[in-house]
This record gives C-alpha cells, sequence and structure tokens, in this order.
C-alpha cells in the first residue's frame, strides 16, 4: 500500500490577485498529496485495505472555509484514518456541489441550504440524494458594501448598538434617493445562507428584497473586482473576500456586519457527500468525518490560529496575503471604513471550526461541527419564504433526517469520545436573530407566514 503515499509535485500558481481571477474563471485544479516529512510520519490507526474505497477526490473552495481541509491534508489526519485524498479547488460553489452530483467528486464542501435544496428540487433543479455529514463551521462571513453607500450616512452594524429602525432609516434614505438599478448585489450562491441573510436584513428594515433588490450570483474571487468596476454596490460572502475590500487594502468598501449579527450561531458550511457514498462506503464515510473531526479540533485551537491563517495563504489554497486570511480566523476582524478610524473588533467567534464560546453554550455538549435539524429547518423555512421552494414541505423533518446526516453524526463523534447535544432541535431566541425574532422549530410554517415579505404574497396597491 505505499504506492498510495507516493510524493508528488506541489501545485504551483501565479500571484493571489492573478491566482484570483484564474480560480474563478477556470475548472478545478488538483492539488497533490502533501510532502514529507509531517504528514507522512503520521501512522495510520486505520488500515487502509480495510476501507472500501481509500483513495478519495475531495474539492474546497479558495476562501478561509477550507482551513479544516487544508490542516487534514497538511497534518496528516487524512493519513491516520486510512484514507489517501487528493484535494481538488473549485472555482465556485455551484461547482462544489455539482462535483459531488455529477461524481467527480467524493465529497466536498457546500453552502448550508444547498442540501435539503438539492433533495427538494429547489428553483426547478432535479432532485439529488445529497446529504450533509457534519458542519464545518459556523460564522467566518460578512456583508461588505461600496463607497456609495458609506457616503450616504451607513455605517457598520455594531455602531447602531443593536436599533434596528435607526440602522433601517440610514438604509431605507438611500435606497430611496438612489437609482433603482444601482441596488446590485451578490451572493455566491442562491442556496447559501449568504442569499437568506441578504434577504432577511432588508426584508427587517421594510425593504422589499423580492421587488426592489436584484441579487446576483458571483464567484467569491469575483467579489472584489466587480465591486471596484461598478458591476454592483454591495456583496455577502466568506472571509477573506470582505477583509480584502477595507481600506488599507483594496480600498474600495467597509463590511456593513459579519454573518452572525444577522443570526448569533448560524452554520455556514457543510461536508457533503452522495447518499449512495454512505451506503456504498460506510467505514470510509466514517474515516472521513473523523479526519474532519480532528482538523476542525485542531483549528479550533487559538493557539493554533496564526499558523492556520499562514497555511490558508498558501497558493495551494487561496494564494491571498497573509492580512487578508488572518482577521477572519485570528478574530482581530477591522470592518473599515473611509475616514480613517480604526474599526477593529477582537473575538474568537469570528469563525468557529469546533469549541463555542459562553455566549453560544447554552445547550450541554454542544459544538460547531454538530448538525441540528433545527437549523436544516431554519433554511428550508428561508427557502420557502423566497420561492426557491413552493412553501414549506409537509414532510420537513422527514426530509431534514436524510440530507442532515445527525444520526450518524451522534455515531461517529462518540467513537471519538465526542459527547454531543442529546436534542436534535433547540428553539433559536430572540436574541439570536439582528430583529429579535424567534424560531421555533416546531412551528416552521408558522414562523414563515409571520414574516409580511415573502414569496406569494399578493401586492398591495393604493389608489388616491
Amino acid at each position: 500500500m505505499t504506492k498510495l503515499w507516493t510524493r508528488r509535485n506541489l501545485l504551483t500558481g501565479a500571484g493571489a490577485t492573478t491566482a484570483a481571477i484564474a480560480f474563478s474563471s477556470c475548472g478545478h485544479q488538483r492539488v497533490p498529496n502533501p510532502s514529507p516529512p509531517t504528514p507522512l510520519e503520521v501512522q495510520p490507526i486505520v488500515d487502509p485495505r480495510l476501507l472500501e474505497k481509500p483513495d478519495l477526490t475531495i474539492g474546497f473552495v479558495p476562501v478561509n472555509d477550507c482551513a479544516p481541509f487544508a490542516v487534514a491534508w497538511e497534518k496528516g489526519f487524512f493519513r491516520k484514518y486510512g484514507l489517501n485524498v487528493t484535494l481538488s479547488r473549485e472555482a465556485s460553489w455551484a461547482n462544489s456541489r455539482d462535483g459531488i452530483v455529477f461524481g467527480r467528486l467524493d465529497a466536498s464542501p457546500v453552502v448550508s441550504g444547498s442540501v435539503t435544496n438539492a433533495r427538494m428540487g429547489a428553483e426547478g433543479a432535479r432532485p439529488f440524494p445529497l446529504c450533509a455529514a457534519m458542519t464545518i463551521h459556523r460564522h467566518g462571513n460578512g456583508l461588505t458594501m461600496n463607497r456609495r453607500l458609506w457616503d450616504s450616512g451607513l455605517r457598520p452594524w455594531y455602531s447602531y448598538r443593536g436599533n434596528l429602525d435607526s440602522f433601517g432609516q440610514d438604509l431605507r434614505n438611500y435606497w430611496q434617493k438612489s437609482p433603482v438599478d444601482a441596488h446590485v448585489w451578490a451572493v455566491v450562491l442562491s442556496s447559501s445562507i449568504y442569499d437568506y441573510f441578504v434577504r432577511y436584513l432588508l426584508a427587517a428594515v421594510g425593504i422589499d428584497p423580492i421587488r426592489q433588490l436584484r441579487l446576483i450570483i458571483t464567484p467569491p474571487p469575483q467579489m472584489v473586482s466587480n465591486t471596484r468596476i461598478g458591476s454592483m454596490e454591495a456583496y455577502m460572502v466568506a472571509e477573506p473576500w470582505n477583509t480584502r475590500a477595507i481600506s488599507g487594502n483594496e480600498g474600495i468598501g467597509f463590511t456593513l456586519l459579519q454573518g452572525r449579527e444577522i443570526w448569533h450561531g448560524h452554520p455556514d458550511r457543510l461536508l457533503a457527500v452522495r447518499e449512495s457514498f454512505i451506503e456504498d462506503y460506510p467505514k470510509t464515510y466514517r474515516s472521513l468525518v473523523k479526519a474532519m473531526i480532528e482538523a476542525c479540533q485542531y483549528c479550533s485551537n487559538p493557539d493554533n490560529r496564526l499558523e492556520i491563517a499562514r497555511l490558508v495563504s498558501k497558493r495551494s489554497f487561496t494564494g491571498a496575503d497573509l492580512k487578508y486570511t488572518q482577521p477572519g480566523i485570528v478574530g482581530d476582524f477591522n470592518y473599515g471604513g473611509f475616514d480613517n478610524q480604526p474599526r477593529l473588533v477582537n473575538s474568537p467567534e469570528t469563525t468557529l471550526f469546533f469549541h463555542l464560546p459562553p455566549s453560544l453554550s447554552q445547550v450541554e455538549h454542544d459544538h460547531s461541527t454538530f448538525l441540528w435539524q433545527s437549523h436544516c429547518l431554519w433554511l428550508m423555512s428561508q427557502a420557502a419564504r423566497w420561492g426557491q421552494i413552493p412553501g414549506f414541505p409537509k414532510d420537513g423533518e422527514t426530509i431534514a433526517r436524510q440530507a442532515w446526516r445527525t444520526d450518524l453524526y451522534r455515531e461517529i463523534a462518540a467513537e471519538m469520545g465526542i459527547q454531543c447535544p442529546v436534542d436534535d432541535y433547540k428553539v433559536e431566541t430572540e436574541s439570536a436573530f439582528i430583529d429579535g425574532k424567534s424560531f421555533d422549530p416546531s412551528d416552521p410554517n408558522g414562523y414563515l407566514q409571520s414574516f409580511e415579505f415573502r414569496a406569494g404574497v399578493p401586492q398591495r396597491y393604493y389608489f388616491t
């Protein structure tokens, strides 16, 4: 079996900016197996010969989210659990998902809503049995706006001190005074939590995102350049593409808020596989999940954060400068601005890979990689709210159980000595959401119907 671990040449690439453009326009690129000594010195605790499929191709997208994949690869966690992995750099989140669907990838990270949306055939797509094995991380993203919104008077959300009315007044004021065709914002995929967050935020302040916003899909590496040339005025994406935009870096925007300020504790990225992968390769699946859990634990250690930021900065992964990758991982996040004022917020909650801070540890044994079925139901409620599916499905809980494999995660975590919450569902309290609206998973349809702005609501016309 030694031939499985043959050293290959490390992927080479252009500079960070050139690479970013290339990554967004070309197909996937392969990252060869890591070089010795560190990864190859790791002794497997699982014999590869006992696995149904020890050789795997796993995708990643060049954003900070790839950190656990980079760690599992470079630190030898894949090898530890008997896996010989080739990483494949994907040009976009659609590519990362579709690589699994069409069989090019064995596993890959996907945006959080894409698993259930794939199973339900959202937006007219052919249904596909995608499954989520675990959460890769929570938080780690932000909404960046261009200078025009800054000049209108908008400032980072935290400066409003929770006053949604005041913030809403500023945003509506800009909306009413600017041209309709100026309101072009971008997200990475329609089933991403960023899509739902952008719509949620606008609706919370009285702007109808269905009729008053043009929301486009843009790969992460194209966000900054498209904002610079005026193709869009705002975007929501994972780091390092928010940090890259601020003054002192590219200087084309400021971060309005992080996703955690819309929903504190939200899941961001999931590890996805085909349902048939779990059925055909159950031992391999367990090894894969264990390797990724251990990688997430490594990323979660504060002592490792700067090392992780440096690793992610390698050309093999994001190709971004350390000053771009570090804030989202270490936690020294700068919101930016155009008045030369420091807006640095140091918080371990910027990206959560495994351990949770006290503010999110209300449930015993909760941790970032655990799959909450209630989170899955919230995502489905938003897919229904914005017309991606006809309505909240009557068998929503069944779909959630089939899509998010919480049952298998518990078993695998237990084998690693990791305890999990005993329940699959929890209420998201009023304090979790920016608009103070709680989510009770026992009544997702009632929650959906409580919103004024949603797909399928008749328009009201007033005549004088």
